[in-house]
Protein backbone atom coordinates (compact mmCIF):
# COMPACT_ATOMS: atom_id res chain seq x y z
CA UNK A 1 0.00 0.00 0.00
CA UNK A 2 1.29 3.43 -0.94
CA UNK A 3 2.33 5.67 1.97
CA UNK A 4 0.04 8.59 2.75
CA UNK A 5 0.61 12.03 4.22
CA UNK A 6 -0.48 10.58 7.59
CA UNK A 7 2.37 8.06 7.44
CA UNK A 8 4.88 10.80 6.65
CA UNK A 9 3.63 12.97 9.54
CA UNK A 10 3.80 10.06 11.98
CA UNK A 11 7.33 9.11 10.91
CA UNK A 12 8.54 12.73 11.11
CA UNK A 13 6.80 13.40 14.42
CA UNK A 14 5.02 16.47 13.08
CA UNK A 15 1.46 17.44 12.22
CA UNK A 16 -0.16 16.65 8.89
CA UNK A 17 -0.45 20.39 8.25
CA UNK A 18 3.34 20.72 8.66
CA UNK A 19 3.95 17.97 6.11
CA UNK A 20 1.58 19.66 3.69
CA UNK A 21 3.44 22.96 4.12
CA UNK A 22 6.74 21.21 3.43
CA UNK A 23 5.31 19.65 0.27
CA UNK A 24 4.01 22.96 -1.03
CA UNK A 25 6.91 25.01 0.38
CA UNK A 26 4.52 27.29 2.28
CA UNK A 27 4.27 28.50 5.88
CA UNK A 28 6.95 28.89 8.51
CA UNK A 29 9.16 26.06 9.72
CA UNK A 30 12.83 25.49 10.31
CA UNK A 31 14.94 24.37 7.40
CA UNK A 32 15.96 21.36 9.48
CA UNK A 33 12.32 20.26 9.83
CA UNK A 34 11.63 20.80 6.13
CA UNK A 35 14.65 18.74 5.12
CA UNK A 36 13.71 15.98 7.56
CA UNK A 37 10.22 15.71 6.08
CA UNK A 38 11.48 15.71 2.48
CA UNK A 39 14.07 13.04 3.32
CA UNK A 40 11.41 10.80 4.89
CA UNK A 41 9.20 11.31 1.83
CA UNK A 42 12.07 10.19 -0.38
CA UNK A 43 12.94 7.20 1.83
CA UNK A 44 9.28 6.07 1.88
CA UNK A 45 8.92 6.70 -1.86
CA UNK A 46 6.03 9.08 -1.24
CA UNK A 47 4.84 10.74 -4.43
CA UNK A 48 1.92 13.11 -3.75
CA UNK A 49 -0.50 13.91 -6.53
CA UNK A 50 -0.93 17.62 -6.08
CA UNK A 51 -4.64 18.32 -6.15
CA UNK A 52 -4.06 21.99 -6.80
CA UNK A 53 -2.02 21.13 -9.89
CA UNK A 54 -4.65 18.69 -11.07
CA UNK A 55 -7.30 21.39 -10.85
CA UNK A 56 -5.35 23.44 -13.40
CA UNK A 57 -5.53 20.56 -15.83
CA UNK A 58 -8.40 18.35 -16.92
CA UNK A 59 -11.34 18.05 -14.53
CA UNK A 60 -12.08 14.61 -13.11
CA UNK A 61 -15.76 15.52 -12.53
CA UNK A 62 -15.46 13.90 -9.12
CA UNK A 63 -15.90 15.41 -5.65
CA UNK A 64 -15.09 13.97 -2.25
CA UNK A 65 -17.64 13.90 0.57
CA UNK A 66 -16.47 13.50 4.17
CA UNK A 67 -19.27 12.00 6.28
CA UNK A 68 -18.90 11.62 10.08
CA UNK A 69 -21.04 8.50 10.59
CA UNK A 70 -22.81 6.67 7.77
CA UNK A 71 -24.66 4.52 10.33
CA UNK A 72 -26.59 7.67 11.31
CA UNK A 73 -29.56 8.07 8.92
CA UNK A 74 -29.03 11.85 8.92
CA UNK A 75 -25.53 11.39 7.48
CA UNK A 76 -26.93 9.00 4.89
CA UNK A 77 -29.57 11.56 3.90
CA UNK A 78 -26.87 14.21 3.46
CA UNK A 79 -24.88 11.83 1.27
CA UNK A 80 -27.95 11.04 -0.84
CA UNK A 81 -28.86 14.69 -1.38
CA UNK A 82 -25.28 15.67 -2.30
CA UNK A 83 -24.96 12.68 -4.62
CA UNK A 84 -28.29 13.42 -6.35
CA UNK A 85 -27.38 17.06 -6.98
CA UNK A 86 -23.87 16.08 -8.03
CA UNK A 87 -25.26 13.72 -10.62
CA UNK A 88 -27.48 16.49 -12.00
CA UNK A 89 -24.38 18.65 -12.40
CA UNK A 90 -22.37 15.84 -14.00
CA UNK A 91 -20.24 14.90 -10.98
CA UNK A 92 -19.72 11.60 -9.20
CA UNK A 93 -19.23 11.59 -5.42
CA UNK A 94 -16.60 9.64 -3.47
CA UNK A 95 -17.88 9.09 0.09
CA UNK A 96 -15.52 8.82 3.05
CA UNK A 97 -16.69 7.87 6.57
CA UNK A 98 -14.52 9.72 9.14
CA UNK A 99 -16.05 8.60 12.48
CA UNK A 100 -15.17 12.08 13.83
CA UNK A 101 -11.53 10.87 13.83
CA UNK A 102 -8.96 13.58 12.87
CA UNK A 103 -6.42 11.01 11.72
CA UNK A 104 -8.96 9.17 9.58
CA UNK A 105 -10.10 12.51 8.19
CA UNK A 106 -6.51 13.37 7.23
CA UNK A 107 -6.01 9.96 5.62
CA UNK A 108 -9.09 10.45 3.46
CA UNK A 109 -7.92 13.92 2.43
CA UNK A 110 -4.69 12.30 1.25
CA UNK A 111 -6.64 9.63 -0.66
CA UNK A 112 -8.88 12.23 -2.29
CA UNK A 113 -5.75 14.18 -3.20
CA UNK A 114 -4.32 11.14 -4.97
CA UNK A 115 -7.62 10.58 -6.79
CA UNK A 116 -7.47 14.20 -7.96
CA UNK A 117 -11.05 15.07 -7.06
CA UNK A 118 -12.19 18.50 -8.21
CA UNK A 119 -13.33 19.60 -4.74
CA UNK A 120 -14.35 18.45 -1.27
CA UNK A 121 -17.52 18.71 0.82
CA UNK A 122 -17.24 18.00 4.53
CA UNK A 123 -20.24 17.12 6.68
CA UNK A 124 -18.00 16.41 9.66
CA UNK A 125 -16.51 19.87 9.84
CA UNK A 126 -12.75 19.65 10.12
CA UNK A 127 -11.36 18.24 13.33
CA UNK A 128 -8.04 19.74 12.19
CA UNK A 129 -8.52 23.43 11.37
CA UNK A 130 -4.91 23.70 10.17
CA UNK A 131 -5.67 21.18 7.45
CA UNK A 132 -8.76 23.13 6.39
CA UNK A 133 -6.72 26.32 6.28
CA UNK A 134 -4.03 24.60 4.21
CA UNK A 135 -6.57 23.36 1.67
CA UNK A 136 -8.00 26.85 1.33
CA UNK A 137 -4.52 28.35 0.91
CA UNK A 138 -3.93 25.87 -1.92
CA UNK A 139 -7.11 27.19 -3.59
CA UNK A 140 -8.75 23.78 -3.45
CA UNK A 141 -12.54 24.12 -3.72
CA UNK A 142 -14.12 23.10 -0.41
CA UNK A 143 -17.48 23.57 1.29
CA UNK A 144 -18.91 22.59 4.69
CA UNK A 145 -22.42 21.34 5.46
CA UNK A 146 -24.06 21.31 8.95
CA UNK A 147 -20.80 22.71 10.37
CA UNK A 148 -19.02 26.06 10.21
CA UNK A 149 -15.48 27.31 10.71
CA UNK A 150 -14.81 30.26 12.98
CA UNK A 151 -11.22 30.73 11.77
CA UNK A 152 -11.24 29.96 8.02
CA UNK A 153 -13.30 31.67 5.30
CA UNK A 154 -15.08 28.82 3.52
CA UNK A 155 -18.48 28.17 1.92
CA UNK A 156 -20.93 26.73 4.46
CA UNK A 157 -24.52 25.54 4.64
CA UNK A 158 -25.89 25.19 8.16
CA UNK A 159 -29.07 25.54 10.19
CA UNK A 160 -29.53 27.97 13.07
CA UNK A 161 -28.52 25.54 15.81
CA UNK A 162 -28.98 28.09 18.58
CA UNK A 163 -32.60 28.49 17.50
CA UNK A 164 -33.03 24.72 17.32
CA UNK A 165 -31.94 24.23 20.92
CA UNK A 166 -33.99 27.20 22.02
CA UNK A 167 -37.20 26.08 20.27
CA UNK A 168 -37.03 22.50 21.56
CA UNK A 169 -36.46 23.63 25.15
CA UNK A 170 -39.06 26.42 24.99
CA UNK A 171 -41.67 23.96 23.73
CA UNK A 172 -41.09 21.72 26.75
CA UNK A 173 -41.19 24.68 29.12
CA UNK A 174 -44.47 25.80 27.54
CA UNK A 175 -45.96 22.39 28.34
CA UNK A 176 -45.02 22.78 31.99
CA UNK A 177 -41.67 20.95 32.21
CA UNK A 178 -39.30 22.56 34.69
CA UNK A 179 -36.52 19.98 35.02
CA UNK A 180 -35.19 19.37 31.51
CA UNK A 181 -32.07 17.34 30.70
CA UNK A 182 -30.08 17.51 27.49
CA UNK A 183 -27.55 15.28 25.71
CA UNK A 184 -25.40 17.44 23.45
CA UNK A 185 -23.07 16.68 20.57
CA UNK A 186 -19.51 17.65 21.50
CA UNK A 187 -19.19 19.75 18.35
CA UNK A 188 -19.63 23.41 17.45
CA UNK A 189 -23.24 22.89 16.33
CA UNK A 190 -23.96 20.95 19.52
CA UNK A 191 -22.57 23.76 21.60
CA UNK A 192 -24.80 26.23 19.78
CA UNK A 193 -27.85 24.08 20.59
CA UNK A 194 -26.72 23.96 24.21
CA UNK A 195 -26.52 27.75 24.20
CA UNK A 196 -30.11 27.86 22.94
CA UNK A 197 -31.18 25.40 25.65
CA UNK A 198 -29.61 27.56 28.36
CA UNK A 199 -31.13 30.73 26.94
CA UNK A 200 -34.61 29.22 27.00
CA UNK A 201 -34.18 28.21 30.65
CA UNK A 202 -32.88 31.65 31.58
CA UNK A 203 -35.70 33.38 29.71
CA UNK A 204 -38.22 31.30 31.68
CA UNK A 205 -36.51 32.06 34.98
CA UNK A 206 -35.48 28.42 35.46
CA UNK A 207 -32.11 27.35 36.92
CA UNK A 208 -29.63 25.52 34.70
CA UNK A 209 -28.52 22.37 36.53
CA UNK A 210 -25.18 21.35 34.98
CA UNK A 211 -25.78 17.77 36.17
CA UNK A 212 -28.56 17.53 33.60
CA UNK A 213 -26.17 18.29 30.71
CA UNK A 214 -24.39 15.24 29.25
CA UNK A 215 -22.80 14.53 25.86
CA UNK A 216 -22.72 11.81 23.22
CA UNK A 217 -23.20 10.85 19.56
CA UNK A 218 -24.56 7.30 19.29
CA UNK A 219 -27.60 5.32 20.39
CA UNK A 220 -25.44 3.64 23.03
CA UNK A 221 -24.33 7.06 24.30
CA UNK A 222 -28.00 8.02 24.60
CA UNK A 223 -28.76 4.91 26.64
CA UNK A 224 -25.88 5.53 29.03
CA UNK A 225 -26.66 9.22 29.45
CA UNK A 226 -30.35 8.55 30.08
CA UNK A 227 -29.52 5.87 32.65
CA UNK A 228 -27.38 8.38 34.52
CA UNK A 229 -30.02 11.12 34.35
CA UNK A 230 -32.76 8.80 35.59
CA UNK A 231 -30.68 7.69 38.59
CA UNK A 232 -30.82 11.17 40.13
CA UNK A 233 -33.07 11.69 43.14
CA UNK A 234 -34.81 14.37 41.05
CA UNK A 235 -34.65 13.03 37.50
CA UNK A 236 -35.66 15.23 34.56
CA UNK A 237 -39.23 15.03 33.26
CA UNK A 238 -37.98 15.71 29.73
CA UNK A 239 -34.78 15.24 27.71
CA UNK A 240 -33.63 17.13 24.61
CA UNK A 241 -31.24 14.95 22.59
CA UNK A 242 -28.57 16.16 20.15
CA UNK A 243 -29.71 13.83 17.39
CA UNK A 244 -32.35 11.19 16.75
CA UNK A 245 -29.96 8.32 17.51
CA UNK A 246 -29.36 9.71 21.00
CA UNK A 247 -33.11 10.15 21.45
CA UNK A 248 -33.73 6.51 20.46
CA UNK A 249 -31.11 5.50 23.03
CA UNK A 250 -32.97 7.50 25.68
CA UNK A 251 -36.24 5.78 24.77
CA UNK A 252 -34.66 2.32 24.93
CA UNK A 253 -33.12 3.08 28.32
CA UNK A 254 -36.48 4.30 29.61
CA UNK A 255 -38.21 1.14 28.36
CA UNK A 256 -35.67 -1.06 30.16
CA UNK A 257 -36.52 0.75 33.40
CA UNK A 258 -40.28 0.61 32.96
CA UNK A 259 -40.52 4.36 32.38
CA UNK A 260 -43.38 5.17 30.04
CA UNK A 261 -42.82 7.71 27.25
CA UNK A 262 -44.31 10.28 27.12
CA UNK A 263 -46.39 9.79 30.30
CA UNK A 264 -43.39 9.76 32.64
CA UNK A 265 -40.65 11.16 30.39
CA UNK A 266 -40.83 13.39 27.32
CA UNK A 267 -38.13 13.12 24.65
CA UNK A 268 -37.17 15.41 21.77
CA UNK A 269 -34.63 14.46 19.10
CA UNK A 270 -32.83 16.42 16.41
CA UNK A 271 -32.56 15.84 12.61
CA UNK A 272 -36.01 14.37 11.82
CA UNK A 273 -34.61 11.17 10.29
CA UNK A 274 -36.69 8.17 9.23
CA UNK A 275 -36.13 6.78 12.75
CA UNK A 276 -38.34 9.52 14.18
CA UNK A 277 -41.35 8.26 12.23
CA UNK A 278 -40.99 4.53 12.77
CA UNK A 279 -40.19 4.38 16.49
CA UNK A 280 -42.96 3.81 19.04
CA UNK A 281 -44.06 6.28 20.20
CA UNK A 282 -43.10 8.41 17.21
CA UNK A 283 -40.41 10.96 18.02
CA UNK A 284 -40.90 14.70 18.33
CA UNK A 285 -37.77 16.21 16.78
CA UNK A 286 -36.15 19.27 15.21
CA UNK A 287 -36.14 19.07 11.43
CA UNK A 288 -33.15 20.11 9.34
CA UNK A 289 -34.01 20.60 5.64
CA UNK A 290 -31.33 18.11 4.64
CA UNK A 291 -32.42 17.72 1.01
CA UNK A 292 -32.16 21.44 0.33
CA UNK A 293 -28.95 21.70 2.35
CA UNK A 294 -27.31 19.00 0.23
CA UNK A 295 -28.35 20.73 -3.00
CA UNK A 296 -27.13 24.10 -1.79
CA UNK A 297 -23.72 22.89 -0.66
CA UNK A 298 -23.14 21.02 -3.93
CA UNK A 299 -24.14 24.15 -5.85
CA UNK A 300 -21.67 26.25 -3.84
CA UNK A 301 -18.86 23.78 -4.53
CA UNK A 302 -19.77 23.63 -8.23
CA UNK A 303 -19.63 27.42 -8.47
CA UNK A 304 -16.23 27.37 -6.80
CA UNK A 305 -14.89 24.64 -9.09
CA UNK A 306 -16.10 26.39 -12.23
CA UNK A 307 -14.94 29.83 -11.12
CA UNK A 308 -18.47 31.28 -11.17
CA UNK A 309 -18.06 33.02 -7.82
CA UNK A 310 -15.24 34.64 -5.87
CA UNK A 311 -16.92 35.44 -2.54
CA UNK A 312 -17.43 32.79 0.14
CA UNK A 313 -21.05 32.29 1.14
CA UNK A 314 -22.59 31.27 4.46
CA UNK A 315 -26.13 29.94 4.09
CA UNK A 316 -28.09 29.51 7.34
CA UNK A 317 -31.45 27.72 7.22
CA UNK A 318 -34.17 27.60 9.85
CA UNK A 319 -34.86 24.41 11.86
CA UNK A 320 -38.47 23.41 12.48
CA UNK A 321 -40.05 21.55 15.38
CA UNK A 322 -41.93 18.44 14.19
CA UNK A 323 -44.43 17.43 16.88
CA UNK A 324 -45.22 13.73 17.22
CA UNK A 325 -46.04 11.44 20.15
CA UNK A 326 -42.98 11.45 22.44
CA UNK A 327 -43.83 14.64 24.32
CA UNK A 328 -46.68 15.64 26.64
CA UNK A 329 -47.12 17.81 29.78
CA UNK A 330 -45.47 16.37 32.91
CA UNK A 331 -47.45 14.48 35.50
CA UNK A 332 -48.69 16.88 38.17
Amino acid sequence: MKPTIVDIAREAGVSIATVSKAIHNTGRMSEETRKKILTIMQDMNYRPNMMASALKGKSTYTVGLLIPDLSNPFSSEIARSVEDRGKELGYSVVMCNTDYDPEKEAWYISVLNQKRVDGIISASGFQNEDMLRDLVEQHIPIALITRDSKTVAVDTVTVDDFMGGYQATSYLIGLGHRRIGTIVLDLDNGRERLRGYKHALEEAGLPCDEKLILSGFTKEDGKEAAAKLMEYSEPPTAIVAGNDLLAIGVMLSAKERGIIIPDQLSVIGYDNTILAEITTPSLTTMNQPVGEMGRQVMDLLYQEITGKKKIKKRIVMAPELVIRESVKPPLS
